[in-house]
């Protein structure tokens, strides 16, 4: 049985969504097996309900309490977003100044911007792909040795051409804060961000580590939960240093959506997703993931530590946040309470998209009786969906009676578009594969059934 603390605040929640919402995360903690959820809700732009699951610690059978800071992740990199920003207002900085402002000794310092740190398209590698914690992380780290390490080798790619995931980029940019503004990096974002915001509770993981009340946890394949090894201080030096309770983040959250700690400009750049040279959207802001989820425009991030994974999503136009804070490592407990919540609290928008598997149900049903909505079409598509085409599948497929189901099995990039392959099962048992191309505009390029 998972055990619940809850707290509800002065705007409450009805009554039916504070049950879908603990009915969600008792069902996925059960399906994972995770140890406990910190759960938290803004509704309206104001912070509605906070609630936690399961146990924060198994040795001594300790409940979990929304209370409790869990290590937050990757999560911090918008925190250390926001430094760099805070130092453009003041003008000590520009987001488009060369590294080599800084560490002219770094490789191709000169090519390279605050604005590539940030957005993950500098090239630099990244030093922390590992779900798990490696034997150097046991070790106390030295973020400078680290980024001479990792930030002195060849790029992987050309500044501003690809975006790569790589923490290496947000602990340069917390050396920047140090040189730029005068301070020790902890000291600055405690200052210009932490104590304006009144979040009180906020632990940094270099310094704070034994004042964590929630233990972290990993499995090996299926089995048994063990405690996880938490980096040792000077690891995930400004790329993943933080742990709060679930309210502190959401205060963060209400700050972003509500747009009080920093400039209007400085939030449009923060939440702006940054484009390649070739134009490719990334999906990525300045440390925070840009997009739309169904039909709701969102920002957020995920973020993952030795024993720990948090997921936080923002949507600025509905004053909706929701933050899930878990206690185990490559667990995909935090997304999918997420994911659940967010289902719950907000319907589908005007603009949300099908799924592509719902999308291509409909497209097949309308096959089947000759008929196509070129809309979603390419020229090329077009062009191929001639009345011969038409016919073709219309004859061929309406015979098989109702498309029963249409089951993904493989997605991949391909020729700048998003290849994909479903089975498709029809009402008289006959199974077909359909292969679709889709653009970066969610055009179908290719839609061809294959025996």
């Amino acid at each position: 049985m998972w055990t619940l603390c809850a707290t509800l605040h002065a705007q409450e929640i009805s009554p039916e969504l504070k049950q879908k919402i603990d009915e969600t995360a008792q069902k996925v903690l059960r399906e994972t097996g995770a140890p406990s959820a910190s759960v938290g809700i803004v509704k309206d732009g104001a912070i509605v309900y906070t609630t936690a699951f399961g146990k924060s610690r198994l040795d001594i059978n300790a409940d979990a309490m929304p209370e409790m800071a869990y290590a937050i992740g990757s999560i911090s990199k918008q925190f250390t977003a926001a430094c760099i920003l805070l130092l453009q207002e003041d003008g000590k900085l520009k987001l488009d100044d060369p590294v080599a402002k800084w560490f002219p000794e770094l490789t191709r310092s000169k090519d390279i911007t605050l604005r590539n740190l940030l957005t993950h398209t500098s090239g630099y590698s990244d030093y922390a792909p590992q779900d798990y914690t490696i034997p150097e992380w046991t070790k106390p780290g030295d973020p400078l040795k680290l980024v001479h390490t990792w930030a002195g080798k060849p790029l992987d790619f050309e500044p501003g051409t690809k975006w790569q995931y790589s923490n290496t980029n947000f602990v340069l940019a917390g050396l920047i804060v140090e040189k730029a503004g005068g301070m020790k990096f902890a000291d600055f974002r405690r200052q210009r961000i932490l104590e304006p915001l009144h979040m009180q509770h906020v632990l940094d993981l270099n310094t704070d580590q034994a004042r964590l009340q929630v233990a972290g946890y990993f499995r090996n394949a299926l089995g048994p939960l063990r405690k996880a090894t938490l980096e040792a201080p000077g690891w995930y030096f400004a790329d993943g240093d933080l742990a709060m309770p679930v309210e502190d983040l959401l205060t963060w959250d209400i700050s972003v959506m509500n747009q009080t700690l920093l400039k209007p400009e400085s939030y449009r750049e923060l939440t702006t997703s940054f484009k390649l040279k070739d134009g490719a959207d990334t999906h990525y802001g300045l440390g925070i993931s840009v997009g739309d989820r169904n039909g709701h425009h969102v920002v957020s991030h995920t973020g993952e530590v030795g024993g720990f994974v948090a997921s936080n999503s923002v949507f600025p136009e509905d004053k909706v946040a929701i933050a899930v804070l878990t206690n185990q490592e490559a667990s995909s407990a935090a997304s999918a309470i997420a994911r659940g919540i967010a289902g719950a609290m907000l319907p589908p928008g005007p603009n949300a998209a099908a799924s592509p598997e719902t999308q291509a149900k409909t497209i097949l049903s309308g096959l089947q009786q000759g008929k196509i909505d070129r809309s979603i079409f390419t020229g090329n598509a077009n062009f191929y969906f001639n009345q011969e085409a038409l016919d073709d599948f219309s004859s061929s497929l309406q015979p098989l009676g109702e498309v029963k189901s249409v089951v993904k099995q493989d997605e991949s990039l391909r020729g700048g578009m998003t290849l994909r392959s479903f089975t498709v099962t029809f009402a008289g048992g006959k199974e077909v594969r359909l292969s679709t191309f889709t653009t970066t505009d969610g055009k179908l390029e290719q839609f061809l059934i294959i025996p």
